[in-house]
């Protein structure tokens, strides 16, 4: 025997729980450019490369990020 629902309710969110999802989608489109940005990857990229490879390079690891980032800021 087969049974149907007929009382099916729906609630909409509320109004905090619809900002915070916004937001959130707001965040991850953020996250995803910055991940997609050619100096985050070639941050990685160094990032993944043992101590010796980085010497080899001239780099120390805590100098990854200025060494990518040298052209636009200066510390």
């Amino acid at each position: 025997m087969a049974t149907q629902a007929t009382d099916i309710q729906f609630t909409r969110p509320g109004l905090m729980a619809r900002i915070g999802a916004a937001f959130d989608r707001v965040l991850t489109v953020l996250v995803a450019a910055a991940e997609a940005n050619p100096r985050m990857k070639a941050v990685n990229r160094l990032s993944a490369m043992s101590d010796e490879e980085l010497a080899a390079r001239g780099l120390k690891r805590e100098d990854i990020v200025r060494h990518v980032f040298r052209d636009i800021y200066y510390v």
